[in-house]
This record gives structure tokens, C-alpha cells and sequence, in this order.
């Protein structure tokens, strides 16, 4: 079959700044084309990339696109152009996949030839979904998700179904955390990360303030804190005065000796390598109306790392406090502290660290790529066959 790939305005594909929704479908499309299917994926101009290309199978159509801005308005306005630049340009398809606000509202009804519209729910609705008409299928990244689509649009409702997001399961997994194994050291220096864009919205205040309450704490093993991800708003991120600010505050209060800073790694085998270093994820996200599932966590729990998460509701799907997670209340007034205690008993015992471990693994092996793939695939045969 054809399948078109629409990517957003502001990041390009191949992924190399980043960007979950664009690593998604990216490897997505790999896997298509793998198995014999005509994929083309349609993203922004970026320095070192041809405007038209054909690469492992895939052709690569981009077009000028623009940074991200922090103002959701600003944004909003660039997805509009960008969808029109998008619509003048898609090719004709069996499926259209499409990562952009607007294009959705006309293209199934305008222009039917681009293909069945497919929509994967990268950020929480907020009201664009009340003007979706000729939507073919929703993919909710969870329960939280499906429940807020239907909510705007409750002619929505047969066609949205609960996914997740792909994850790199095998990359992931391919060497075992050191707590994955029957050797328990209890005196073996524990590392909590924290891999993600470094924003407000993702806790990492939070993060930084439950540190310093673990200094205060006796008897503790060795332990140490590593922090990876953008700081650029062009990333996603809160920019580099909120990032210093972090920078300072831990170091100061944990000492330098016990942080560490990484850059963003775009690399599969590099960022899988970061995660396998971890004993411990931290995803404190605060972010209520922004998160969605939570991919970061899912990678951290492929990779063996047992996993804290906050109380949001997209976590509930992967996340069972004491089973698949420990889950601590971000809402609390003492959400620094209840996330302290929480990794205090995962640095104190090793056997729940490896039970932890063990269960989120094998909980998340569902959301590996070959998996979700050929289940979409299957979806899409049976939404061209319906006609």
C-alpha cells in the first residue's frame, strides 16, 4: 500500500534534533517500507538534508518549515501555513498519517485521493478535534488521551482506539540492567536519571529538590543523579537560564561530584546505551494537560530501569505503583518529599529495584516496533478494504 507521513512544522526527519512524535514514525516507516510498502514522508527543510529523497526505501519530501516557539498562538499560526504548504504538495496514498493540527480539518473531505486519514494524538486536545469531520483513525497514546478526543468530538468515538507509542523494545533490552540479574550488590553506587527535554513542566524542579532532601537521609548507599536532554525552546525545552538554574541548584545541594550532565543523544544505540547506565528512572512530569504516555518512562523501563513516575493519568496504562513503577503524588504539597521517599526505598533495596525492573520490562515488550507495526498495518488493510 501507499502510506504518506506528515510530520510536523519544526523538527525534521530522519530525527536528528530529537522529537518523539518524528523517532516514532520514522521507525515506523522504516519498518513499512521493510515489508514492501510505498512510503513517503513529508517533513521540514533542515541544513545537511536534500529537499526530495529516496533513502532506505523511503522518499523524503521537505519543505520550509519553522522553529518552535513558546507561544501556543505563534504556533498555531505556523501549523496553519505549514499544513497549506503540506496539502499543495502531498502525493496520492491509501493512508495518510498526519502529525499537524489543521491539515486534518479539510484534508479528508477536500481531498480524498492523499488517502484514509490517520491521526496519532502527539499532545493533549485542546479543541482542534471538534473540527475533525473525515477522520479514519485516532491513535490515543492512552486511556487519558482517548477519553479527552471523544470528549470534543464523541463522533470521534469508533474510531479511536487506545496504541501507546512505539519504543525500540529489542535496542532497548539488548543488555540487561545490572539489577536485570541475580547478582545484588547493595553497596554498588545507584544512578537516578532523568532523560527528557529539560522543561518546567517535567518536574525536574521537583527532581532537584527531592535530591537534596536524599543528602539528608542516613545510612544511604552511594548514589549519584544523570540529567540528559535539550535545553533550547527551539527543543522543547525551557531554555538555557532555566537549565543553569537546575544546573546550580543540584550541584550545590548534592555536590558536583554526584551530578552529571549529558546533552540530548539522537543516536538509537547511544541513548539506549544512557538508559541501560541507569538503575533508577525519575519522569516527575507535573505537566497535566501535556503529556500523553510518557516515552521516556517506557524506553527507562525496556532498558531494565526500575521507574518513578508522577500521579498523571497518561502513566496509568504501563504504570502500577509497586509493580511496574513506584508512582508518587506530584499533586501533593509535599510532592518533593513523597518523590524523595520513593527513591529512597529503591536505593535502600535492591531485590525491589530487580522486581521493579523485571516486571516494567516485560510489561512494555507490547509497545516494540515490529509489534506496533504490523498491528497498524493490519488496521490499515482493513481501512482501505472497507470502501
Amino acid at each position: 500500500m501507499k502510506i504518506t507521513i506528515v510530520s510536523g512544522f519544526f523538527l525534521p526527519i530522519p530525527p536528528l534534533a530529537g522529537g518523539a512524535t518524528e523517532k516514532t514514525w520514522y521507525r515506523l516507516a522504516q519498518v513499512f517500507a521493510a515489508r514492501g510498502h510505498e512510503i513517503t514522508i513529508v517533513s521540514r527543510t533542515w541544513e545537511g538534508l536534500p529537499d526530495n529523497s529516496v533513502s532506505g526505501g523511503i522518499r523524503h519530501l521537505r519543505l520550509t518549515g519553522y522553529d518552535h516557539s513558546p507561544n501556543l498562538r505563534k504556533n498555531l499560526w505556523l501549523d496553519l501555513k505549514w499544513s497549506l504548504r503540506v496539502y499543495r504538495h502531498l502525493p496520492k496514498a491509501d493512508i495518510v498519517v498526519v502529525n499537524s493540527v489543521a491539515l486534518p480539518v479539510w484534508l479528508g473531505t477536500i481531498r480524498r485521493s492523499t488517502g484514509k486519514v490517520v491521526i496519532m494524538t502527539g499532545r493533549v486536545p485542546k479543541g482542534q478535534y471538534r473540527w475533525y469531520r473525515k477522520i479514519s483513525m485516532v491513535l490515543a497514546a492512552s486511556t487519558h488521551i482517548r477519553s479527552a478526543v471523544i470528549a470534543e468530538n464523541p463522533r470521534l468515538t469508533k474510531v479511536t482506539d487506545v496504541w501507546g507509542y512505539p519504543i525500540d523494545w529489542q535496542l532497548m533490552s539488548a543488555q540487561s540492567s545490572p539489577y536485570a540479574t541475580t547478582d545484588l550488590n547493595h553497596s554498588r553506587e545507584v544512578t537516578i536519571g532523568y532523560i527528557g527535554r529539560i522543561h518546567r513542566e517535567k518536574g525536574i524542579t521537583v527532581l532537584s529538590e527531592a535530591v537534596s532532601l536524599l543528602c539528608k537521609r542516613d545510612g544511604l548507599p552511594p548514589w549519584n543523579v544523570l540529567v540528559c536532554g535539550p535545553t533550547e525552546i527551539s527543543r522543547g525545552g525551557s531554555g538555557d537560564a532555566y537549565a543553569n538554574e537546575i544546573k546550580t541548584s543540584m550541584t550545590e545541594s548534592i555536590g558536583p561530584s554526584r551530578v552529571r550532565w549529558m546533552p540530548p543523544q539522537f543516536d538509537g544505540a547511544k541513548l539506549a546505551a544512557v538508559y541501560q547506565s541507569l538503575d533508577v528512572f525519575c519522569l516527575p512530569s507535573l505537566s497535566e494537560n501535556g503529556e500523553t504516555f510518557g516515552v521516556a518512562a517506557v524506553e527507562a523501563m525496556a532498558a531494565g530501569a526500575a521507574t518513578v513516575v508522577s500521579q498523571l493519568s497518561c502513566f496509568q496504562d504501563f504504570a502500577e505503583n509497586n509493580r511496574t513503577a513506584l508512582v508518587f503524588d506530584h499533586r501533593s504539597i509535599r510532592a518533593a518529599e513523597d518523590l524523595a521517599a520513593a527513591l529512597e526505598r529503591l536505593i535502600r533495596d535492591p531485590e525491589l529495584r530487580q522486581r521493579v525492573a523485571r516486571e516494567s520490562q516485560n510489561e512494555v515488550a507490547r509497545f516494540d516496533f515490529q509489534t506496533y507495526a504490523d498491528s497498524l498495518l493490519q488496521n490499515f488493510d482493513r481501512l482501505i478494504s472497507s470502501d
